[in-house]
């Protein structure tokens, strides 16, 4: 039996709970989710795959979650390198973004120069509240992770594409299908749509909420904080 989805409506509902009666501050989410993308790359991308690691960051909470998990990832051992050409004034971001030069992760301004040499990218571009087209600078971000044979792991939600309907018919994002996502807290009705491995993150919340919400939290195992979820739903 499929794990249920939660949309975008109950996701955003979702998060304002947790941040008010679920008594998280957005630092605590943040760092929860980041460090979930980071051991879903780690199990996908060992290290011994290659150590470089490109992480495209967009300028609100996915593109934070990004942030979180390149770092988590540099003291992995890997070489992460992030693309963050909107940043925003945020005082978090801000934060987020002095951490990683503290460990001097190198941000780069030139996304398909950085993709020929790098092992793998992390697409924390756009979450789940994404919705209307593509600005720049990201069409061409989005158009080079979809023509790469590398592995793209896509934190939520594959960028451009609708939490709702998936990948939009024409345009950017049409032929991006990235080969892993990460789903934050539960998937989104956008996975009927995704093919490649699925794995679900966030082990933070309770289980009354989730009731009130009507979704199941995963069995986690141990310290994982991912679960792998097959094409029917499934734990794997």
């Amino acid at each position: 039996m499929a794990l249920k989805t939660l949309s975008a409506k109950a996701a955003a509902a979702l998060d304002k709970e947790l941040m008010s009666t679920g008594a998280f501050s957005i630092d605590q989410l943040m760092e929860l989710a980041g460090l979930s993308v980071s051991q879903a790359v780690y199990r996908v991308h060992p290290i011994e795959k290659g150590k470089r690691v490109l992480v495209a960051v967009g300028p609100g909470n996915n593109g934070g979650d990004g942030l979180v998990a390149a770092r988590h990832l540099r003291h992995y051992g890997y070489q992460p390198s992030v693309y963050y050409p909107k940043r925003p004034k945020n005082d978090l971001y801000q934060r987020l973004a002095k951490q990683l030069e503290d460990l001097n992760i190198p941000f780069v301004d030139d996304f398909p120069t950085a993709l020929q040499s790098t092992d793998h990218i992390v697409d924390a571009i756009f979450g789940f509240s994404f919705s209307g087209e593509v600005r720049e600078p990201f069409p061409a971000v989005i158009q080079a992770m979809s023509e790469t044979k590398l592995t793209v792991t896509s934190v939520d939600a594959p960028s451009s594409w609708d939490i709702e309907d998936g990948p939009p018919k024409s345009g950017v994002g049409s032929d991006f299908h990235p080969s892993v996502l990460v789903s934050l807290t539960a998937p989104k009705p956008l996975v009927k749509h995704f093919r490649g491995r699925h794995f679900v993150g966030g082990r933070f919340v309770a289980p009354e909420i989730a009731r009130k919400y009507d979704f199941e939290v995963p069995e986690y195992e141990g310290i994982d904080q991912v679960v792998e979820i097959g094409p029917g739903g499934q734990k794997l």
